[in-house]
């Protein structure tokens, strides 16, 4: 190609490589065996140039290249670089890929587990830790030159996405800020804000995978392809993005159908030759099990995959099955490197916990290749799966999504059971966001040629919508930013109220709802043009025509208003009725599928129906057991009884009586049918309309009809255009309060948090107290509950099992709310302390309603959770790991999570409280050095 050149051009390519040889990015691409992308290159050189950068590229396409040039530029130009990762696991492992590169004296590791070589030059650490080293004012700050934010994208979530921002807005100027995000939608938008809060910020987007990826849909024997073959499987969408007909055509044919094999036909049976070919049509369209899905992607040599289940419990079965169907995908050679590696990794776990930990069942599976990767696994055992995962040595892994996060751990195919996971409410339709991130583990870069997903087939699939997540590659960046407590008293301490409430309009939570109002005003001003409109429309030559729409509206109001009250009225009476049933009356199902003649089995009264205790309610009413007529036991509801019902007639139910036996239906509903058949029920005889008699009705038609209006030919004309005017009108008003509602939002939440914190006397104007001050340094979700118990000294004289016990509500989270159990206490000052605790909360809870800090809104204190109470004193009092999980019926991951999580709380507690006449910080530390142990401490170990 050099000689095609003219000298001129020549001379300016030589110019131009010798140009690249003198930046630091030329020897920086030498330590890679690869070539590096364009959008790469793109952000590297704009980081030279002294630029912030936000990288949004797909997952797997080495975003974490940008981060490591900003190590390097950092040790170039002898400065610090700081590497903030969202999890610890991601953490770990980035901190062991630049201790390869760089070695162990210039890599430090801060995570809530670990502290290595801390004054080194490049520290990797979880965002928390940064947070709270900005608003300590650490000394480790002192030359730092690059913070690079890996998966930045986390400042959506509504848990912890507020760090993100926290350490986007305080660090200092001098400071270049590296952004690696998923593709997002408006990485432009979240660049712009970028660039208002961090200076000039270089946006580069990149949409195409570095490996193909292919989308299959395997139903029976058969993998279908999502697209037809005209489609650009790279990532960014084709011109024609045409999904596949064979497929569409087969979800027509098996989501119409309504055969039942045990159908019968009147009078003789379904032909045998009529049910064959039904098998023959059902065979090829079945719901693959995953033994059979490993094996059939094993054949077709698109190991190693990652089978999404979204389900912990699921993804166990999943293991067992595969080992119950006697599916090795190791060799004997391969079956020997996995035992030689588990062991070494396990080697610091007690012999007598291995067997609690369901070691030698993880471990056979292993080596047959194949694992299970979920939260409640023990992370020594999630290390090693992933590292065998890494090294090939195990081939296929049941994950939950939370796999996705981050860790590398890339697969030639990721398979996903539904498109429906359950997110903490209910069960819920998978997100084009989350389709994207777990597809994205696709496709193992400079090993596979191209990636593959694949969807299982299921009843109701829709390929059209599997098209739509699939095809649409980017979501939106939302901010989930909220003011907390210990965010108020820090920068009130450091800025002062006046410039706190400056540096908070400028979140990107802000930002957002600003850029929204512009929207919402043109809406308004355009409403405000039809108002004009309207208006003309309904103008009458007799009388102020808006006057008398407004008559006719409240009219209808109050009209309304009385039918709902009596039908309430009547649904009251109802309920009241179905409570005086007793077993054995004879009553008369007035309406529904089950009217008629019916006998009583059980009145259905909720024994909980008075139970008080906060978040258990009885809404349906009782729901009476009842025999009909045509003997059907089926349970009714409220909405069968619109109206009041009664007893007709008494009957014993013999002792003998089993529903579910038919001959014992058939003989008590002919019982039944002799004893009331012959009773006609009594109709209910409605009462009187209230309307009929309402002063305000009576008022408002005289209203009406002595207003000129009332007498104009074209009145209903004009009310049209009235009730037109009405409804933009009151449209336009619900605009206003929106506009009125995203106005200074995050500053409100602040003043009112600020008032609240003044109130308890944490704040003086501009002054932190030294209740402030204790609080500055509790950081968590419960920062206020556990200020006020230092304060109050609830934790006072408790041994550490006890105060352990106590800081764990704190922490913990049930995975799913239990309130009609009560969670097992340790006794003594423990139980009088937790009752405490709670009594408090209570206390800050209506001061928050007070104040108008609403948990709803992601701002305030939640109720202490109880539910690791027990397991946490029983592990710090030195009990053995096999009795606490048994009684905690908690995995071990999750055992270790939440000890781990206690720790870090303690160790606040230890720094925030007093350090005379005071037990709390003694029996703190000695609380961590109680729950260090046994699995969780070598769980903790890097």
């Amino acid at each position: 190609m050099t000689e095609d050149l003219t000298p001129a051009e020549a001379y300016a390519a030589a110019r131009a490589r010798n140009a690249e040889q003198a930046t630091a990015l030329a020897p920086f691409r030498e330590m890679y065996e690869f070539g590096l992308d364009p959008f790469q290159i793109e952000a590297c050189q704009a980081l030279e140039a002294g630029k912030g950068v936000l990288v949004a590229a797909p997952t797997g396409s080495g975003k974490t290249i940008v981060g490591e040039f900003a190590v390097h530029l950092a040790l170039l130009q002898g400065r610090k670089c700081f590497y903030t990762t969202p999890i610890k696991a991601l953490s770990n492992q980035k901190y062991a890929d630049l201790v390869k590169r760089y070695g162990p004296g210039k890599v430090g590791l801060l995570t809530g587990d670990n502290s290595i070589n801390g004054d080194a030059p490049i520290i990797v650490m979880t965002t928390e830790v940064l947070r709270n080293m900005l608003y300590a004012g650490s000394q480790a700050l002192s030359g730092l030159g690059y913070v690079v934010m890996d998966e930045v994208h986390y400042l959506s979530d509504r848990f912890r996405g507020a760090v993100w921002e926290e350490v986007i807005i305080h660090l200092p100027e001098s400071v270049t800020l590296v952004s690696l995000s998923a593709t997002v939608s408006n990485a432009e938008e979240f660049g712009d804000w970028l660039d208002t809060v961090r200076g000039d910020t270089e946006v580069i987007v990149s949409e195409s995978r570095p490996v193909p990826l292919w989308q299959h849909v395997l139903a029976g024997r058969r993998m279908y392809d999502l697209f037809e073959e005209e489609t650009d499987h790279g990532g960014r969408a084709a011109s024609r993005r045409e999904v596949n007909p064979d497929l569409m055509r087969l979800a027509r044919t098996e989501n119409t159908r309504t055969y039942n094999p045990r159908e019968r036909r009147r009078g003789k049976m379904v032909r045998e030759a009529d049910r064959e070919r039904e098998r023959r049509q059902r065979s090829r369209i079945w719901t693959p099990g995953r033994p059979e899905v490993i094996e059939r992607l094993d054949a077709e040599g698109l190991l190693p995959a990652i089978t999404f289940i979204f389900s912990r419990a699921a993804c166990e079965a999943a293991v067992q099955q595969c080992l119950y169907a006697g599916l090795r995908l190791n060799d004997d050679d391969a079956r020997e490197r996995v035992r030689e590696i588990v062991e070494e990794r396990t080697a610091s776990i007690p012999t007598e916990d291995l067997h609690v930990l369901g070691y030698y069942e993880w471990l056979e599976a292993l080596e047959r290749g194949i694992a299970a990767h979920h939260a409640g696994m023990l992370p020594t055992f999630k290390e090693v799966v992933e590292e065998l995962f890494v090294r090939g040595l195990v081939k296929a892994v049941f994950a939950t999504e939370t796999l996705a996060l981050g860790i590398n751990m890339p697969a030639r195919s990721v398979v996903l059971e539904k498109l429906v996971k359950w997110n903490g409410e209910q069960h819920a339709d998978i997100t084009p966001g989350e389709y994207t991130q777990l597809t994205g583990r696709a496709g193992r870069r400079g090993i596979d040629v191209e990636g593959h997903a694949v969807v299982l087939w299921q009843r109701g699939l829709d390929p059209g919508h599997l098209a739509g997540l699939a095809g649409t590659r980017t979501y939106p960046l939302r901010s989930s930013f909220k003011p907390s407590y210990n965010m108020a008293v820090n920068l009130v301490d450091q800025f002062g109220r006046h410039r706190s409430r400056e540096l908070l309009e400028t979140s990107f939570a802000q930002f957002q709802a600003d850029r929204s109002v512009v929207g919402i005003s043109r809406q308004v001003q355009k409403n405000e043009e039809g108002l004009e409109g309207y208006k003309a429309g309904m103008t009458c030559h007799l009388g102020d025509f808006e006057e008398y729409a407004r008559l006719r509206r409240d009219l209808k109001d109050r009209e309304t208003e009385l039918a709902k009250q009596g039908a309430a009225q009547r649904r009251v009476q109802a309920a009241a009725s179905l409570e005086k049933l007793k077993p054995g009356d004879v009553i008369h199902v007035p309406t529904g599928k089950f009217a008629g003649l019916a006998l009583v089995l059980d009145p259905g009264i909720p024994a909980g129906r008075t139970n008080g205790h906060r978040g258990f309610e009885h809404h349906d009413g009782p729901r009476p057991l009842v025999l009909t007529a045509e003997r059907q036991v089926k349970r009714l509801a409220s909405i069968d009884f619109p109206t009041p019902v009664e007893a007709m007639e008494r009957m014993r139910i013999p002792k003998s009586f089993n529903p579910r036996s038919p001959q014992s239906r058939r003989d008590l509903a002919s019982a039944l049918r002799t004893k009331a058949g012959h009773i006609n029920p009594e109709r209910h005889r409605r009462d009187r309309s209230p309307a009929a008699d309402d002063r305000e009705i009576a008022r408002l038609r005289t209203a009406l009809r002595a207003h000129p209006c009332h007498g104009c030919d074209e009145r209903e004309d004009h009310a049209r255009w009235a009730e037109r005017y009405h409804r933009l009108q009151r449209d336009t008003r619900q605009l206003e309060r929106r506009i009125e509602g995203r106005t200074n939002t995050i500053a409100r939440t602040f003043d009112r948090i600020v008032a609240l914190l003044t109130e308890l006397d944490y704040l003086r104007g501009d002054d932190v107290t030294d209740n402030g001050k204790r609080l500055a340094r509790l950081y968590g979700e419960l920062d206020l509950l556990a200020s006020e118990c230092l304060r109050e000294g609830v934790w006072e004289g408790l041994n550490p099992a006890e105060l352990a016990a106590c800081v764990s509500a704190l922490v913990y989270e049930a995975r799913q709310a239990d309130d009609a159990v009560a969670p097992k206490l340790p006794t003594g000052k423990a139980k009088a302390a937790l009752g405490e605790m709670v009594r408090i909360w209570g206390r800050l809870d209506a001061l928050e309603e007070e104040f108008r800090i609403h948990q709803a809104e992601g701002v305030g204190q939640r109720e202490p959770d109880l539910g690791f109470a027990w397991a946490a004193h029983q592990w710090a009092s030195d009990r053995g790991l096999d009795e606490v999980l048994r009684e905690a019926e908690m995995p071990a991951g999750d055992f270790v999570r939440w000890c781990k999580q206690v720790i870090d709380v303690l160790g606040q507690i230890a720094a925030a409280a007093p350090k005379e006449n005071s037990t709390v910080a003694k029996n703190a530390r000695k609380a961590v050095d109680s729950l260090l142990r046994g699995v969780v401490a070598y769980s903790s170990v890097t």
